[in-house]
């Protein structure tokens, strides 16, 4: 958690409005393994991570609601009884689908005053809508005494990225943010939405993301083409989700389906096996293990599952041929956003320097390497 944010978003609401905040931070998350797995029922390794978004929340005595993007430099004011999905949006449209979500469950709210700021970059795939969703989620429950569940809270900022902003996403990122534990990833079972954490040691190697800075426009539609097709091929197998298939009872159709869609299904398959021999892997100690694992997963991402891109590919390339790093994938939706990387500390400064030196090279832009680690989930903050 970044206490800076915290201070920075307390005051700005000190200056803007009357009374004293509750104070909430939600943190943005990586996965460690299994990328669009959770919309298939299946198995996901994420984890929270020390970037996030703060929120700074109390009621309001006026007949409106008002909400201010520190960031961003916008504010907005809305009626509580007027919540809709705005064209293009952006930021606003998370807020008002938590705030909707909650109202559909028949809960009237009060009306409040909100500041919100975070450290996650915007398009790096480690969730800062997610973070969002969450961090009004748990503020409002706190401020209004909602009593829902952290289950609950999940579930309504899926709804809101579903009805307002767009996104059939699962609930990984939504529950990574909410339920991570310092130090651990969690192995979360999409279909019972379930985890049990893992500690992971990664000795002497190093977590590193390398943002390559881009996020193309294919994202969003190709995001719900996946996730289409997926559901095509459940179908056809006569199951509710790919969790339920085998590579045995997806060879059997082979011949009804595209080759496109038999692939897709094939890496949703494949991906799920690869999270359990990852917690395997982990459990045995065997660091070696791991980086291969991630480095199939890409290959999967890349050549099956296509939601990769020039810029993710070139990052993999160049960690696969460098003494002392183990392993390498993209990590979240795709078509942009970050590496995930296992690198040895012993070359881990000579790495950033050279990566960073071939990438603007190559794409004439820079890449943006982050250090993370793995840390609490959504919680309320004293200053």
């Amino acid at each position: 958690m970044s206490k800076k944010i915290v201070k920075k978003v307390y005051k700005k609401f000190k200056s803007s409005f009357e009374g004293e905040p509750l104070m909430v931070f939600a943190p943005g998350r990586i996965n460690l393994i299994g990328e669009h797995t959770d919309y298939n029922d299946g198995f996901a390794f994420p984890a929270a991570i020390n970037k996030g978004i703060a929120v700074a929340v109390a009621k309001s005595n006026t007949s409106s609601t008002k909400i201010v993007a520190l960031d961003k430099k916008e504010t907005y004011q809305f009626n509580l009884s007027e919540v809709k999905q705005l064209e293009n949006g952006g930021w606003r449209n998370y807020i008002l689908g938590v705030v909707g979500e909650i109202q559909k469950s028949s809960i009237v709210l009060g009306n409040f005053n909100m500041v919100f700021s975070g450290n996650i970059p915007g398009g790096a795939g480690m969730s800062s809508s997610a973070a969002l969703e969450n961090s009004v989620a748990f503020a409002l429950n706190e401020l209004f005494d909602l009593q829902l569940s952290k289950k609950q809270m999940i579930l309504i900022s899926q709804k809101a990225e579903h009805n307002y902003a767009g996104v059939k996403c699962g609930i990984m990122d939504q529950y990574a943010s909410m339920f991570g534990e310092k130090g651990s990833a969690l192995l979360l079972d999409c279909r019972t939405v379930t985890s049990k954490p893992f500690k992971v040691d990664f000795k002497d190697y190093k977590l590193i993301l390398i943002n390559t800075n881009v996020k193309h426009d294919l994202s969003e539609s190709a995001y719900n083409n996946r996730r289409a097709a997926c559901e095509r091929v459940s179908e056809m197998l006569n199951i509710s989700a790919l969790r339920d298939a085998s590579k045995e009872s997806l060879q059997a159709i082979k011949g009804d389906i595209s080759e496109d869609d038999y692939q897709k299904a094939l890496y949703v398959i494949q991906e799920n096996n690869r999270v359990l021999s990852f917690i395997e892997a982990a459990e045995k100690d065997d660091i070696l293990s791991l980086g291969k694992l991630l480095f199939q997963s890409h290959e999967g991402l890349r050549s099956q599952y296509k939601v990769s891109c020039d810029e993710l590919d070139f990052l993999v390339d160049y960690a696969k041929e460098y003494d002392g790093v183990i392993g390498a994938r993209m990590m979240g939706g795709g078509f942009g956003g970050c590496t995930i990387n296992l690198v040895h500390k012993s070359v881990l400064e000579e790495f950033e320097q050279k990566v960073s030196k071939k990438y603007r090279k190559k794409f004439k832009k820079d890449c943006s390497i982050y250090k993370v680690k793995l840390s609490q989930g959504t919680h309320l903050v004293s200053l």
